[in-house]
């Protein structure tokens, strides 16, 4: 079987610092993969590395078939990437912005135009097209950067923590449009995030992540079953320890 992206005793470190420690993951095609954790964890190295950002200190990944460290121009042309913290031009429109992101990744303005109108139409964005980003409230901006990440209608999307800060409406908002592009644009998504409800509600399978190593990895059922715990934060609470588990829920519900 082909995988979309298979990582091979994958490892980062910074100086003696191990943030990502001889991981080995399968990622199926067309799955919603999550990768959860608490924060410093290593999951942000992790799709750094994975989106040739980052280097390897040891291991190497394939991603769409494609060397991580051999073929990094090949990969980056089938991904895309929704960082943790992006940024937008505030004084462009959401149609300048995708217009602008097209261009930077050298999409041909024979395909552009008609990808950003459709883009447009499956966000619900029609009718703020033409609206100055700095007036769009941050669930807004969240969704054209979303909206972004498909602008070269890549085969493999990855989210690193899409809701976090978010406000319940905001981040309601977010999770319906990621299931959306799951069931209509059949892409692969490899999801990182440190909150247990998001995980549990938008992925196929989990693996779990802990001082950059991988603790766990199955559907939810097989983690249950294997921790034989009641629940994901219950799982959660045997595999990362109890003070992971407090600040993450205390960081949701802020």
């Amino acid at each position: 079987m082909k995988f979309a992206i298979e990582t091979k005793d994958l490892t980062k470190k910074f100086g003696e610092i191990v943030a990502v420690n001889k991981i080995n993951l399968k990622v199926k095609n067309g799955e919603t993969f999550g990768i959860l954790g608490p924060n410093g964890a290593g999951k942000t190295t992790t799709v750094r590395m994975l989106n040739c950002i980052l280097r390897p200190t040891e291991g190497t990944a394939t991603v769409g078939g494609f060397d991580i460290i051999k073929e990094p121009d090949k990969v980056k042309r089938i991904t895309g990437l929704l960082p943790e913290s992006p940024g937008v031009y505030e004084k462009l429109t959401a149609r300048e912005f995708l217009e602008f992101m097209g261009d930077l990744y050298d999409v041909p303005h024979s395909k552009l135009y008609n990808r950003i109108d459709e883009i447009l139409e499956l966000f619900e964005l029609k009718n703020r097209e033409n609206d100055l980003l700095e007036g769009f409230s941050r669930g807004m901006r969240q969704k054209v950067l979303l909206a972004a990440t498909l602008i070269t209608d890549p085969e493999i999307i990855f989210l690193d923590e899409p809701i976090s800060g978010l406000d319940p409406a905001s981040a309601r908002m977010v999770k319906d449009m990621i299931k959306l592009l799951v069931s209509e644009a059949k892409k692969t998504f490899f999801i990182c995030t440190h909150m247990l409800s998001f995980a549990e509600e938008m992925c196929e399978r989990i693996a779990i992540i802990d001082r950059g190593q991988i603790k766990i990895e199955g559907t939810l059922e097989e983690i249950l079953r294997e921790s034989k715990a009641k629940d994901l934060e219950k799982a959660y609470l045997k595999i990362v320890g109890k003070e992971a588990v407090e600040k993450t829920l205390l960081e949701w519900r802020t």
